[in-house]
């Protein structure tokens, strides 16, 4: 993963009653690659003796994400208002870099929201241009992020959204992390104002999971949003890595 991670979707439209802008991911914003381009820095501490979970970091990347999305710095008048817009008028992109020791406590003191999984930190920054990184963050390692589950994960709670993983592509544990974020930052855009709401005061809630190959063809044919990665690094452009299944967006299926 570098800093050209970025997604585009297949997506059915955002629902009526959102007032948050038209979501960003769509293809015929023809105009994105012409504006000034920006990256949601994610960092996920990493330290030698206690590395996290793969899949918990993976949930927590993604919540991270969701928690910039509606922090009221990134809204309206806030202070991260513009850097946010700036970011989604041009290509959807995430960095995912790991710190440990001084360099996680030095990327603590510059602003941005630190989430908390099981056993996992990741601290979400607000987005910065694409070559005019904060020399705190610049330095920090990209690879190094490979990541396992030492215990088989559990079935997910089918009351939970759920970030559907390709399991035909092997991406690293820092790919995939951005490619959560970038799941699941789709399945906001989709969503109502009081969905959103609802979501948010559940803590975010949600499960990364890897699907079931013979249940894969059937999601990426469902309707509901898909990630396809612009194939900067790891893997082809177009492939298909992620599909958001949110109860309420599957719901509208039916």
């Amino acid at each position: 993963m570098s800093a050209h991670d970025t997604a585009h979707d297949t997506a059915p439209a955002a629902a009526s009653g959102t007032t948050e802008p038209e979501n960003p991911f769509r293809p015929e914003h023809d105009t994105r690659d012409e504006a000034p381009q920006f990256v949601l820095p994610l960092v996920v501490r990493l330290e030698k003796t206690a590395p996290p979970a793969r899949t918990d970091a993976l949930e927590t990347a993604a919540r991270a994400v969701l928690v910039l999305l509606s922090d009221e710095r990134a809204l309206g008048e806030g202070e991260w208002a513009r850097a946010v817009h700036d970011w989604q008028d041009a290509r959807i992109r995430k960095v995912v870099r790991r710190a440990r020791g001084a360099e996680w406590r030095k990327a603590e003191t510059l602003a941005g929201i630190t989430v908390h999984g099981d056993a996992t930190e990741v601290r979400v920054f607000p987005p910065v241009p694409l070559d005019g990184w904060p020399k705190e963050l610049a330095k920090l390692q990209v690879s190094g992020t490979d990541l396992d589950d030492p215990e088989p994960v559990g079935p997910a709670d089918p009351a939970v959204p759920v970030l559907w993983l390709n399991p035909g592509l092997d991406m690293s544990a820092g790919k995939e992390m951005a490619q959560a974020g970038h799941a699941a930052q789709l399945a906001w855009w989709e969503l109502t104002g009081p969905e959103r709401a609802a979501w948010r005061a559940d803590g975010f809630r949600l499960a990364v999971r890897t699907a079931a190959p013979q249940r894969w063809a059937e999601l990426t044919g469902s309707g509901l949003p898909v990630v396809r990665d612009a194939g900067f690094t790891e893997i082809a452009p177009g492939s298909c890595t992620v599909v958001s299944d949110h109860p309420a967006l599957r719901g509208r299926l039916r």
